[in-house]
């Protein structure tokens, strides 16, 4: 199976003003796309899991806490799974790549924040793979 990556990208800055880029993301895979604009950081956003669509987030604005849980079994998973838990940050040019099989969930961590969501899924095929699960199971949201 795979794991999740970060891609590493960069700012460049000059007199001009700056360009954020991540070169080294290969985007063949993505299908689509849609922005999350979270203005308040109370609000979390978990857990929405998938079997078969990849994911790949960018932090255009401001930052977020995401978490990854690796589901065991999609009726009625684990409650002591570990999630791995990462900060993205439009500061930061970075696109985290999550794999299929993966549940997923986000804080904002400043108002107003924008994160960019890829898919490699058209929609008809998503909304057949989406796997919703209680924000509280795996992750005390109240640390991050």
């Amino acid at each position: 199976m795979e794991e999740i990556k970060v891609v590493e990208g960069g700012i460049s800055v000059d007199e001009r003003g700056a360009i954020a880029h991540v070169n080294n993301f290969d985007m063949s895979d993505v299908e689509r796309f849609y922005v999350i604009h979270q203005s308040d950081t109370s609000v979390i956003r978990a857990w929405h899991g998938h079997q078969f669509e990849k994911k790949y987030f960018y932090a255009l604005k401001g930052s977020f806490t995401m978490a990854f849980v690796r589901l065991d079994n999609w009726e009625n998973p684990s409650l002591d799974l570990k999630p791995e838990v990462y900060t993205l940050s439009g500061s930061k040019s970075q696109v985290l790549c999550i794999p299929e099989g993966y549940a997923n969930g986000l804080k904002a961590n400043e108002p107003d924040s924008i994160l960019i969501v890829y898919s490699n899924k058209i929609l008809s095929e998503a909304v057949n793979d989406s796997w919703r699960y209680n924000k509280d199971m795996w992750l005390d949201w109240s640390k991050y």
